[in-house]
This record gives C-alpha cells, sequence and structure tokens, in this order.
C-alpha cells in the first residue's frame, strides 16, 4: 500500500483497505485524536468508512467539484 505511505498514520501503513475503512478517524495523517472526538461528537463519525459515506462530507465535495 506504498500509495498511501504518508498519508495514514505509520501503524496504519501496513493495513488492508478494510482494515484501513475501519480505522478510527485519526489513522489519517494529519487527523488528532482532538479532531476524531470533534467529528464523532459533531456527526457521530468513528471510522474512516464513516468519514467517507458522510452525506455532509460527500455532499461538500460534489459541490466543489461542480464548481471547478
Amino acid at each position: 500500500m506504498d500509495g498511501l505511505a504518508g498519508k495514514v498514520d505509520k501503524s496504519f501503513e501496513a493495513a488492508s483497505l478494510s482494515e484501513l475503512a475501519d480505522a478510527p478517524v485519526d489513522a489519517l495523517q494529519g487527523v488528532s485524536a482532538g479532531d476524531a472526538e470533534h467529528l464523532k461528537a459533531a456527526f457521530g463519525i468513528k471510522t474512516v468508512r464513516d468519514l467517507g459515506t458522510n452525506k455532509h462530507f460527500q455532499l461538500a465535495q460534489a459541490i466543489a467539484k461542480l464548481a471547478e
């Protein structure tokens, strides 16, 4: 999973995509434990999968892409 090196916490670099999807949000490089707590409190997001499938984040991403 060389393409994810530097994008996820070192402890998750060898994880499969399935394992990474079910990992806590702070497995992503740049997301702190505090950030993860805020995401959980505001949106119920606990995992990378939750973040990637959250309807608010998907809508924001779609709007940004359409605005390009």
